[in-house]
């Protein structure tokens, strides 16, 4: 967040940026809230891949920017890495000191608990020593050989490869070559679990956690200390965004966005932008990574006689830790374009509708409606909103069908959505739409006809789009109309038909889903219909009610403590079954 000036007063992560950010512009605020909303003149963002990596990015930005509002840690300390010492006997430690000396570092780690569990099992399954400095000759083995903890390479009990064999094994652990690892592990948190030592369990659920947070390297800081730019281009017909990321230090330190139109190529525009963003630069990289290949003799010539500096500009290979990075710069650039794009909309797209349909107006508010059904079970239906032709998803809605009890009748339950749904817009005085649109045919759109007379709205106008040769249906005509292929007006309905197809089906997954889980829960004993049904509304899904305690269970579902005992020792096993098939002993 920044205010007038440009200065950055505020630095902050979310899941969710639209909730977090709305967040502070809600009536019930702190004082300081309120003095850094009002200061706030622009708000700017960056997309990471993971939430680890946005908070390390947090991390260095506050340092670098020192936000005003935000907490200011004194200490200045870096989250802890993890360091393999460039020795002939290596070591592996905890530190938050980076020193130049050959050493190996992985990480950082904000959570210092999960490190800890991570060293804990690196010391248990790689027995490397822990004697500082040089490795000095004995004749007799420290207590860390007799516990199985160190090889004792110091008396000559294993030889240099058979030490280095371990050193790289902790090294692909830590570099996220772990599948192997993460199975074996699981398989013994299994076997703990199923002979109830829960205590044994959660440790190596915890040593799993902690391996699959760093298996992969942070792409937002690494221990590199040469300086790069990574930019990349990301273009939708005439629109293109330019996304520069600067890695100074080993550590992220902010992005840039340039918008513009292009009439030609991107491999064209990209040396002009480089000129331009570089021009007056004095900050210039030694390593310059784009997300595509161009003529770079010209732009080279330029940072040498202008800048009088050497630099290299490539295209990383995807699969690489440039590449890896660079993907989350274009995400970014993609991102933003079709951002833009979505703000222009299609309106080309909805004047031909207007047209080929002889609609009375510009039909910037469509609504669809499809429905879902499995064999007459978990009868669904849904409601999809455009303005503009771009999804208006805060007026999506779903139904469940009420009146077919059991039948399967998809005329019946358009009638029965359409109804329902504007009968509610007339008795509020919501927003009626600019046209209607059902996923069917000829049927499927007499029936909501029907309901729009005798509602009075007939004036709003109707069509179907039939899937199987895309044909559009209007009430009370029998031939359909067939658009090209190239129509932009047919791609407006095909959106919004399959969107509202999308919406339903996933609807009537997730009901047969629950209805599942439901059916196993029944199955342990004490708990029935209404008690499954409490136990997956707080919990939310079965692997967050296997790792609560007993207690978290009884008091959090309203359980008595025996049942709750029951859920806690049985839901592991209906985790690890088809839902619906596990037998259980009282």
């Amino acid at each position: 967040m920044k205010d007038v000036k440009g200065d950055v007063i505020y630095v902050g992560k979310a899941k969710d940026l639209r909730k977090r950010v709305s967040s502070y512009f809600l009536s019930r605020r702190d004082i300081k809230t309120s003095h850094l909303v009002g200061n706030i003149a622009s708000i700017e963002y960056i997309l990471t891949k993971t939430e680890y990596e946005a908070l390390l990015l947090e991390n260095n930005l506050i340092k670098q920017w020192k936000p005003r509002y935000n907490i200011n840690l004194k200490d200045g300390k870096s989250y802890p890495v993890i360091r393999i010492t460039n020795e002939e006997y290596p070591r592996v430690f905890r530190t938050r000191r980076i020193i130049d000396d050959g050493s190996t570092y992985f990480g950082p780690f904000p959570n210092v608990a999960m490190l800890d569990t991570y060293l804990a099992l690196i010391e248990k399954l790689f027995p490397l020593r822990k004697c500082r400095g040089d490795l000095k000759k004995r004749t007799e083995p420290c207590l860390y050989y007799h516990i199985g903890r160190c090889l004792a390479p110091c008396t000559g009990k294993a030889s240099l490869s058979e030490y280095m064999e371990q050193v790289e094994a902790v090294r692909k652990l830590l570099s996220g070559q772990t599948e192997e690892l993460i199975a074996t592990l699981s398989k013994r948190m299994q076997a703990a679990s199923v002979s109830l030592e829960f205590e044994r369990a959660a440790k190596l659920r915890d040593a799993i956690e902690a391996i699959k947070t760093v298996q992969t390297e942070p792409e937002v800081e690494d221990f590199n200390p040469e300086t790069r730019d990574y930019i990349a281009c990301a273009c939708i017909e005439s629109l293109c965004t330019f996304a520069v990321f600067s890695m100074r230090g080993g550590k992220l330190l902010g992005r840039d966005i340039y918008k513009t139109e292009i009439l030609d190529d991107a491999d064209e525009a990209f040396p002009q932008f480089m000129m331009q963003y570089y021009g007056k630069s004095s900050d210039i990289p030694d390593h310059i990574y784009v997300s595509q290949s161009f003529d770079t003799g010209l732009i080279l010539e330029f940072f040498s006689r202008e800048h009088g500096k050497a630099v290299s500009i490539s295209v990383p290979e995807g699969d690489s830790r440039h590449g890896k990075i660079l993907r989350m710069v274009l995400m970014n650039a993609m991102q933003d374009v079709e951002k833009r794009l979505k703000l222009e909309g299609n309106i080309g797209g909805l004047e031909e509708l207007k047209r080929v349909l002889s609609l009375p107006r510009l039909p910037r508010r469509i609504e669809g409606f499809d429905i879902a059904q499995l064999s007459g079970k978990y009868p669904v239906a849904s409601l999809v909103s455009f303005v503009d032709g771009n999804p208006d998803k805060k007026n999506y809605r779903r139904f469940h069908v009420k009146t077919l009890g059991g039948a399967i009748d998809d005329y019946e339950s358009i009638r029965e959505v359409v109804a329902r749904r504007y009968t509610r817009l007339i008795n509020e005085g919501l927003p009626l739409p600019d046209l209607i649109l059902i996923d069917g045919g000829k049927g499927q759109v007499n029936a909501a006809k029907e309901i729009l007379d005798t509602l009075g709205l007939s004036d709003i106008p109707l069509v179907g789009l039939a899937k199987q040769f895309e044909e559009v249906f209007l009430p009370g005509v029998s031939e359909p109309i067939r658009l090209p292929d190239t129509s932009e007006a047919l791609k407006v309905l095909q959106a919004v038909r399959d969107e509202t197809h999308r919406f339903a089906t996933s609807f009537n997954k997730q009901l047969r889903e629950r209805d599942g889980k439901l059916s196993a829960l029944t199955e342990i004993p004490g708990v029935g219909p209404s008690r499954a049904a409490r136990i997956l509304t707080v919990f939310g899904s079965l692997d967050a009610v296997r790792y609560a305690s007993t207690e978290e269970i009884a008091a959090r579902a309203k359980l008595p403590m025996a049942v709750a005992e029951a859920v806690h020792h049985w839901t592991d096993q209906i985790a690890g079954t088809q839902f619906g098939t596990a037998q259980f002993k009282q």
